[in-house]
Order: structure tokens, then C-alpha cells, then sequence
């Protein structure tokens, strides 16, 4: 049970923090560097916090690594620009389609190489992701999804560092802690521009400190259970809660070609997670 719980938890928090995002952005409550700092420094605060309350006589900045405060970092502030033209649901397929596409990329590359089956969903869901931002009348904006792309590698290497993670609270404490200095030295060039009104910080306190701090330390948790090819592919359902979390609470329409994209994406998912199981 505890596998299912600390993944279930960790795939609704993804999804919580494209919707947060996405409404702070959308309803111009807060710009995108200043709504990337308060996530950044209020996930830090509460993870050292939670780090010391625990027992824990070592500081914060002692545990993770650079290189992955580094990629939460990117992973975070081209999440935030990407969410300034993309809808929610459109903005969690791209994101966890590339990361997808850079988990088991990285899995095939190390010699953890996917089943007949396996193969067959990554196809599928992958075919979802390019039918979804192919140009057309309804295809997401260009720099938008790039930039959301850039944000799934980053997240994708982000996890895959995780695997190798003991302790994922300190870890994830010690990222946030040193992802600080990028994310305010980041916002320098956008003080100008600056725009937090006390609704957007309650999102993005939400968005660092519960949605961030706790759901990425339920997934460094939960990451010791899976292979980086079930890893990748599960992140797919991430889209379809954010798309009706969209849909429900920031009145997003639910076009054709995000139905059509999701039922692919998941579709593949269902099929490597069968494939992944015979394979075992």
C-alpha cells in the first residue's frame, strides 16, 4: 500500500501544481519568475522546517546536490513562462510526455531496455503527445510548448536522480534549499515586471510548499518501486487530472483534440504497465 499511496499522492500534486499555476498566471494574480520564486523559497522553508522537526541534526543545505537543484530550477521557471500561453491540460501532456520520452530514453541508454509490449504503450502515448501540439488551428502555442518540453527533460533528470536518492526528504530539502540563489538571481532581469497580489502568493505558497515540497518528496520516496520506464509512463496520468482540474475549477474547454490526445497517452500507459508486469 505504501507504494500506491506515496505515487497516487505524488501524481495528484503534479497536477495540483499545473492547475495553480495556470490560475495564478491566467488571472494575471502573479507573474511568472516572481511566482517561481515564492515556490521555490516557500517549498524551502517548509521542507527544512519539516527536515528539522524530524529529528534531523544536519542542515538542509548539507543534503541534495547542485546538479539537481539545478534541473528543479529549470524544470520550474520554464514551467511558469511555458503556463503564460498554454491551458492546463495541454501544458501536463507536454510536460510529462517529454518526460517521459527522457526517462526511458535514459533507461534504453543504460541498457534497461523495454519489452515488446512496453514498447507498443511508448508508441502510443507518445503519438498522442505529437498529435497534440502538431501545428494546427487548434495546436498550442510554439514557444509555450517548448519551453514546456525544456521543463519536462528537466524534470525527467530530475527523477531519474532520484532514484538514487536514501533519504527523500533530505534530499528533496537540500534542493529546494540550493535551488534559492537561481530562482531570485533568475528574477532580477523581471523586477519590473513583478506583479504578486495576495491571492497569487497564496497559490504559489500552495504551489512550493504542499503541491512541490511535499508531492516531490512522495515521489523521491515512491521512485525505489519503480523502473524508470514505469516511472515515466505513470507521470502520463498527470495530464488528465490537470486537464479536469482545468476544466472543473478554471473553466477551461475540453476540445476533441485533447480528448483524442489523452485517451492515446493513457492508453499507452496501461499498455506498458501490462507489458512491465509480464516482463517481472
Amino acid at each position: 500500500m505504501r507504494p500506491i499511496f506515496l505515487t497516487s499522492f505524488a501524481l495528484f500534486a503534479f497536477a495540483f501544481n499545473s492547475i495553480l499555476c495556470r490560475a495564478a498566471l491566467g488571472s494575471a494574480e502573479a507573474d511568472a519568475s516572481g511566482f517561481t520564486a515564492v515556490r521555490l523559497v516557500s517549498g524551502a522553508i517548509v521542507l527544512a522546517a519539516i527536515f528539522f522537526l524530524t529529528g534531523k541534526t544536519k542542515c538542509p543545505v548539507k543534503t541534495g546536490n547542485w546538479a539537481s537543484s539545478l534541473f528543479l530550477f529549470i524544470y520550474a521557471i520554464c514551467f511558469s513562462f511555458a503556463y503564460l500561453g498554454l491551458t492546463t491540460g495541454a501544458g501536463a501532456l507536454i510536460l510529462f510526455g517529454c518526460v517521459q520520452m527522457t526517462m526511458i530514453g535514459s533507461a534504453i541508454v543504460k541498457g534497461e531496455l523495454p519489452g515488446g509490449l512496453e514498447w507498443l504503450g511508448l508508441v502510443i502515448a507518445v503519438g498522442g503527445l505529437v498529435y497534440l501540439v502538431f501545428p494546427g488551428l487548434s495546436a498550442p502555442p510554439l514557444v509555450g510548448s517548448l519551453l514546456m518540453g525544456v521543463s519536462g527533460i528537466a524534470w525527467g533528470f530530475y527523477s531519474l536522480r532520484g532514484k538514487k536518492s536514501d533519504d527523500a526528504l533530505a534530499d528533496t530539502a537540500g534542493n529546494f534549499v540550493r535551488s534559492v540563489p537561481f530562482a531570485l538571481i533568475a528574477a532580477i532581469p523581471f523586477l519590473s515586471q513583478l506583479r504578486l497580489s495576495s491571492r497569487g502568493i497564496v497559490m504559489a505558497v500552495l504551489s512550493g510548499a504542499v503541491a512541490s515540497g511535499l508531492g516531490y518528496s512522495a515521489w523521491y520516496a515512491a521512485l525505489k518501486y519503480h523502473s524508470s520506464t514505469r516511472a515515466a509512463v505513470l507521470q502520463l496520468a498527470v495530464p488528465l487530472i490537470a486537464a479536469l482540474g482545468g476544466v472543473l475549477f478554471l473553466s477551461e474547454s475540453a476540445d476533441l483534440r485533447l480528448g483524442i490526445a489523452s485517451v492515446l497517452i493513457l492508453g499507452g500507459i496501461a499498455v506498458t504497465i501490462i507489458g512491465s508486469r509480464k516482463v517481472q
